[in-house]
């Protein structure tokens, strides 16, 4: 399996749509699971920030909202969209709500989870800390592959490798350094 052959969907014009991760082919790729109410959203800011500055080189930032760390994207797929559209101004492509974890994790984060098992992290060690403990506590993260917590990154290649793995609290403008050598 490769990613693009993954199927994603995506809530348009109150509809359910599938998307094949081909439509991404060749493009340089950002994939972040989110949350709407979580101490680390306002990264939704610096995300879309880096979209606007890189998309013409194509660079894309795929959004995979996710409510398993603490419930913190409780709204439904048009309030998360509401939410970051009109709060943050993103306009990067939006997914409906997976999990990224455990028996029903998306088929997307299993293959990202088995391509990059390691993180790159230079984020705050006080709020690393917090996060590991507190996802292993609500039990959404049991192995050092799964996911920690919300807005972990996966930077991906334009021949769909995955090439960096980002814990939370790395921002979007710590990674640009490593998006600007792959495009």
């Amino acid at each position: 399996m490769n990613l693009y052959e993954i199927n994603v969907t995506k809530r348009e014009n109150m509809q359910d749509v599938t998307v094949s991760l081909e439509e991404y082919r060749n493009n340089v790729l950002l994939i972040v699971n989110t949350a709407t109410g979580c101490g680390l959203t306002p990264q939704y800011e610096a995300l879309e920030k880096l979209y606007r500055k890189h998309k013409d080189q194509g660079f894309v930032v795929l959004d995979f909202p996710c409510n398993q760390f603490m419930e913190q994207a409780k709204q439904d797929d048009e309030g998360i969209t509401q939410f970051c559209t009109l709060k943050y101004d993103t306009t990067f492509p939006r997914f409906k709500k997976i999990e990224v974890n455990g028996e029903n994790e998306h088929v997307l984060y299993t293959y990202l989870k088995s391509q990059q098992q390691k993180r790159e992290g230079k984020g705050s060690f006080f709020m690393n800390f917090m996060i590991s403990i507190t996802s292993r506590i609500n039990g959404k993260s049991k192995k050092d592959t799964d996911i920690k917590w919300n807005f972990e990154k996966f930077l991906i290649d334009r021949n769909g490798n995955v090439v960096k793995r980002f814990d939370p609290t790395v921002t979007p403008e710590q990674i640009e350094s490593f998006l600007e050598k792959i495009l």
